[in-house]
Protein backbone atom coordinates (compact mmCIF):
# COMPACT_ATOMS: atom_id res chain seq x y z
CA UNK A 1 0.00 0.00 0.00
CA UNK A 2 3.35 2.55 0.61
CA UNK A 3 4.13 1.84 -2.50
CA UNK A 4 0.93 2.20 -4.22
CA UNK A 5 0.80 5.56 -2.94
CA UNK A 6 4.35 6.29 -3.45
CA UNK A 7 3.75 5.36 -7.14
CA UNK A 8 0.21 7.79 -6.99
CA UNK A 9 2.25 10.99 -5.56
CA UNK A 10 4.84 11.04 -7.91
CA UNK A 11 2.62 10.43 -10.68
CA UNK A 12 0.32 13.91 -9.59
CA UNK A 13 3.89 15.51 -9.69
CA UNK A 14 4.72 14.40 -12.56
CA UNK A 15 1.36 15.49 -13.71
CA UNK A 16 1.56 19.06 -12.66
CA UNK A 17 4.44 20.09 -14.38
CA UNK A 18 3.63 21.94 -17.45
CA UNK A 19 5.20 21.25 -20.58
CA UNK A 20 7.10 24.62 -21.78
CA UNK A 21 7.77 25.05 -25.24
CA UNK A 22 11.23 27.82 -26.09
CA UNK A 23 11.43 28.66 -29.89
CA UNK A 24 15.34 29.22 -29.97
CA UNK A 25 17.05 31.21 -32.53
CA UNK A 26 21.11 30.99 -31.61
CA UNK A 27 22.80 29.24 -29.23
CA UNK A 28 23.48 32.06 -26.95
CA UNK A 29 19.90 33.21 -27.03
CA UNK A 30 18.44 31.17 -24.54
CA UNK A 31 16.15 31.56 -21.43
CA UNK A 32 18.97 32.39 -19.73
CA UNK A 33 17.97 33.34 -15.81
CA UNK A 34 14.62 32.11 -16.48
CA UNK A 35 15.64 28.89 -16.91
CA UNK A 36 17.33 28.91 -13.83
CA UNK A 37 15.03 29.84 -11.92
CA UNK A 38 12.37 27.28 -13.44
CA UNK A 39 15.07 24.32 -13.23
CA UNK A 40 14.69 25.44 -9.51
CA UNK A 41 11.07 24.39 -9.25
CA UNK A 42 11.49 21.08 -11.40
CA UNK A 43 10.29 22.65 -14.56
CA UNK A 44 12.66 20.74 -17.90
CA UNK A 45 11.56 23.48 -20.76
CA UNK A 46 11.71 22.11 -24.06
CA UNK A 47 14.07 23.91 -26.49
CA UNK A 48 13.36 23.74 -30.06
CA UNK A 49 16.91 24.91 -32.24
CA UNK A 50 15.06 26.50 -35.55
CA UNK A 51 18.72 27.83 -36.25
CA UNK A 52 20.12 24.14 -36.37
CA UNK A 53 16.95 22.52 -38.53
CA UNK A 54 15.11 20.88 -35.60
CA UNK A 55 11.57 21.41 -36.32
CA UNK A 56 8.86 23.14 -34.16
CA UNK A 57 6.15 19.92 -32.79
CA UNK A 58 3.36 19.59 -34.87
CA UNK A 59 1.21 19.00 -31.63
CA UNK A 60 0.95 22.24 -29.64
CA UNK A 61 -1.75 21.01 -27.83
CA UNK A 62 0.87 19.23 -25.95
CA UNK A 63 2.32 22.26 -24.54
CA UNK A 64 1.19 24.57 -21.53
CA UNK A 65 3.35 27.70 -22.51
CA UNK A 66 5.53 28.70 -25.34
CA UNK A 67 9.02 31.07 -25.46
CA UNK A 68 10.47 33.10 -28.26
CA UNK A 69 13.51 33.95 -27.89
CA UNK A 70 16.03 36.78 -29.66
CA UNK A 71 17.97 36.36 -32.52
CA UNK A 72 20.11 38.27 -35.11
CA UNK A 73 18.20 37.60 -37.90
CA UNK A 74 14.78 39.81 -38.40
CA UNK A 75 11.51 38.86 -39.22
CA UNK A 76 11.15 39.82 -43.03
CA UNK A 77 14.09 37.50 -43.77
CA UNK A 78 12.10 34.38 -44.63
CA UNK A 79 13.89 34.05 -48.30
CA UNK A 80 17.17 32.99 -45.71
CA UNK A 81 15.27 31.92 -43.11
CA UNK A 82 12.41 29.53 -44.17
CA UNK A 83 12.04 28.78 -40.78
CA UNK A 84 11.30 31.82 -39.76
CA UNK A 85 7.70 31.13 -41.66
CA UNK A 86 6.66 28.04 -39.84
CA UNK A 87 7.43 30.14 -36.56
CA UNK A 88 4.84 32.43 -37.29
CA UNK A 89 2.32 29.83 -38.08
CA UNK A 90 2.95 28.38 -34.68
CA UNK A 91 2.78 31.19 -32.59
CA UNK A 92 -0.20 32.18 -34.44
CA UNK A 93 -1.98 28.73 -33.61
CA UNK A 94 -0.65 28.35 -29.69
CA UNK A 95 -1.66 32.48 -28.98
CA UNK A 96 -4.70 33.22 -31.28
CA UNK A 97 -6.04 29.81 -31.77
CA UNK A 98 -5.36 27.98 -28.97
CA UNK A 99 -5.60 31.06 -26.71
CA UNK A 100 -2.38 29.65 -24.21
CA UNK A 101 0.58 31.80 -22.48
CA UNK A 102 3.46 33.02 -24.55
CA UNK A 103 6.22 35.23 -24.25
CA UNK A 104 8.41 36.77 -26.48
CA UNK A 105 11.93 38.66 -26.15
CA UNK A 106 13.40 40.76 -28.86
CA UNK A 107 13.04 39.18 -31.99
CA UNK A 108 10.07 37.12 -30.20
CA UNK A 109 8.13 39.94 -29.94
CA UNK A 110 8.53 41.07 -33.32
CA UNK A 111 7.41 38.11 -34.25
CA UNK A 112 4.53 38.18 -31.89
CA UNK A 113 3.22 41.97 -33.47
CA UNK A 114 3.45 40.43 -36.57
CA UNK A 115 1.09 37.86 -35.97
CA UNK A 116 -1.20 40.51 -34.16
CA UNK A 117 -1.46 42.43 -37.75
CA UNK A 118 1.27 44.76 -36.43
CA UNK A 119 4.50 45.72 -38.42
CA UNK A 120 8.42 45.83 -38.10
CA UNK A 121 9.68 48.69 -38.94
CA UNK A 122 13.47 49.77 -38.93
CA UNK A 123 13.62 51.98 -35.32
CA UNK A 124 14.56 55.38 -35.93
CA UNK A 125 17.85 54.82 -34.03
CA UNK A 126 19.11 51.31 -32.63
CA UNK A 127 18.57 50.79 -28.99
CA UNK A 128 21.78 49.07 -27.80
CA UNK A 129 22.52 49.31 -24.23
CA UNK A 130 20.78 49.89 -20.62
CA UNK A 131 17.44 52.13 -21.00
CA UNK A 132 14.68 52.93 -19.28
CA UNK A 133 11.42 51.32 -19.64
CA UNK A 134 8.50 53.26 -18.39
CA UNK A 135 5.12 51.27 -17.81
CA UNK A 136 1.41 52.44 -18.50
CA UNK A 137 -1.13 52.82 -16.21
CA UNK A 138 -2.81 49.32 -17.56
CA UNK A 139 0.34 47.55 -16.28
CA UNK A 140 -0.30 48.44 -12.60
CA UNK A 141 -3.43 45.68 -13.10
CA UNK A 142 -1.29 42.90 -15.00
CA UNK A 143 -0.66 39.36 -13.64
CA UNK A 144 3.12 39.91 -15.08
CA UNK A 145 3.96 43.26 -14.45
CA UNK A 146 1.96 44.53 -11.91
CA UNK A 147 4.88 44.44 -9.50
CA UNK A 148 7.24 46.38 -11.39
CA UNK A 149 7.93 49.90 -10.65
CA UNK A 150 6.35 52.03 -12.56
CA UNK A 151 10.10 52.78 -14.37
CA UNK A 152 12.71 50.16 -14.49
CA UNK A 153 16.36 49.92 -16.23
CA UNK A 154 15.89 47.02 -18.78
CA UNK A 155 18.83 45.62 -21.30
CA UNK A 156 17.88 46.20 -25.15
CA UNK A 157 19.77 45.30 -28.17
CA UNK A 158 17.87 46.28 -31.20
CA UNK A 159 17.27 48.35 -34.45
CA UNK A 160 13.73 47.14 -35.57
CA UNK A 161 10.25 47.37 -33.59
CA UNK A 162 6.93 46.62 -33.71
CA UNK A 163 4.34 49.40 -34.75
CA UNK A 164 0.92 50.23 -35.89
CA UNK A 165 -0.85 47.52 -33.74
CA UNK A 166 -3.41 50.26 -32.37
CA UNK A 167 -6.36 48.72 -34.75
CA UNK A 168 -5.93 45.13 -33.01
CA UNK A 169 -8.61 45.79 -30.17
CA UNK A 170 -7.18 42.87 -28.39
CA UNK A 171 -3.94 44.48 -27.94
CA UNK A 172 -3.16 46.51 -24.65
CA UNK A 173 0.31 48.91 -24.65
CA UNK A 174 2.00 48.04 -21.44
CA UNK A 175 5.25 49.79 -21.54
CA UNK A 176 7.00 52.28 -23.78
CA UNK A 177 11.12 53.27 -23.69
CA UNK A 178 12.09 56.98 -25.04
CA UNK A 179 12.51 55.61 -28.30
CA UNK A 180 10.21 52.71 -29.07
CA UNK A 181 6.48 52.91 -28.28
CA UNK A 182 5.80 49.19 -27.89
CA UNK A 183 8.56 47.91 -25.74
CA UNK A 184 6.06 45.98 -24.13
CA UNK A 185 2.07 44.76 -25.10
CA UNK A 186 0.05 42.16 -24.32
CA UNK A 187 -2.38 40.38 -26.54
CA UNK A 188 -5.84 39.41 -24.18
CA UNK A 189 -4.39 38.44 -20.77
CA UNK A 190 -1.92 35.60 -22.10
CA UNK A 191 0.45 36.68 -24.59
CA UNK A 192 3.34 39.06 -24.30
CA UNK A 193 5.85 40.85 -26.38
CA UNK A 194 8.46 42.08 -24.63
CA UNK A 195 11.17 44.05 -26.77
CA UNK A 196 13.77 44.45 -24.16
CA UNK A 197 15.75 41.60 -22.30
CA UNK A 198 15.20 40.55 -18.66
CA UNK A 199 16.31 36.57 -18.69
CA UNK A 200 20.18 38.18 -19.19
CA UNK A 201 22.94 37.01 -16.49
CA UNK A 202 26.62 37.66 -15.73
CA UNK A 203 28.10 37.11 -19.04
CA UNK A 204 25.07 37.49 -21.78
CA UNK A 205 26.44 40.55 -22.97
CA UNK A 206 30.38 39.45 -23.94
CA UNK A 207 28.33 36.31 -25.36
CA UNK A 208 26.20 38.14 -27.34
CA UNK A 209 29.03 40.46 -28.14
CA UNK A 210 30.40 37.61 -29.99
CA UNK A 211 27.75 36.97 -32.52
CA UNK A 212 28.59 38.85 -35.49
CA UNK A 213 25.74 40.89 -36.31
CA UNK A 214 25.73 41.84 -32.69
CA UNK A 215 29.01 42.90 -32.48
CA UNK A 216 28.26 45.32 -35.72
CA UNK A 217 25.35 46.71 -34.07
CA UNK A 218 27.72 47.20 -30.90
CA UNK A 219 30.88 48.92 -32.19
CA UNK A 220 27.55 51.19 -34.66
CA UNK A 221 26.43 52.62 -31.71
CA UNK A 222 28.43 52.62 -28.59
CA UNK A 223 31.86 52.55 -30.42
CA UNK A 224 35.31 50.55 -30.69
CA UNK A 225 35.28 50.34 -26.63
CA UNK A 226 31.15 49.02 -27.07
CA UNK A 227 31.18 46.00 -25.45
CA UNK A 228 33.47 46.72 -22.45
CA UNK A 229 30.78 50.00 -21.54
CA UNK A 230 28.14 47.84 -22.60
CA UNK A 231 29.07 45.02 -19.97
CA UNK A 232 29.66 47.51 -17.27
CA UNK A 233 26.43 48.67 -17.54
CA UNK A 234 24.63 45.36 -17.55
CA UNK A 235 26.27 44.43 -14.49
CA UNK A 236 26.08 47.39 -12.83
CA UNK A 237 22.26 46.44 -13.34
CA UNK A 238 22.00 43.12 -13.33
CA UNK A 239 21.09 42.39 -9.57
CA UNK A 240 17.83 44.73 -10.41
CA UNK A 241 17.46 43.26 -13.88
CA UNK A 242 17.39 39.32 -11.78
CA UNK A 243 15.06 40.50 -9.21
CA UNK A 244 12.60 42.04 -12.24
CA UNK A 245 12.73 38.36 -13.97
CA UNK A 246 11.78 36.94 -10.51
CA UNK A 247 8.74 38.56 -10.69
CA UNK A 248 7.71 38.24 -13.90
CA UNK A 249 8.66 35.03 -12.77
CA UNK A 250 6.25 34.27 -10.43
CA UNK A 251 3.44 35.86 -12.53
CA UNK A 252 4.22 33.37 -15.18
CA UNK A 253 3.54 30.69 -12.67
CA UNK A 254 0.00 31.65 -11.88
CA UNK A 255 -0.73 31.97 -15.35
CA UNK A 256 -0.03 28.23 -15.21
CA UNK A 257 -1.51 27.60 -12.40
CA UNK A 258 1.56 26.68 -9.83
CA UNK A 259 2.49 27.57 -6.39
Amino acid sequence: MLVARKLTARKMNTAVRPAILVLQHIAVEDLGYLQDLMLQDGLAPTPVRLDLGERIPSDLRAFDAMFSMGGPMDTWMEDEFPWLADEKRAIGEFVVGLQKPFIGFCLGCQLLGEVLAGDVVCSAAPEVGVFDVRLTAAAANDGLFCGFPQAFKALHWHSWEVANLEANGDVTLLGSSDAVKYQLFKYRDHAYGIQFHLEIKEHTVTAWGGVPEYHRSLRHSLGENGLDVFDKAARAHLKDINRHAEVLYRGFKKMLNLP
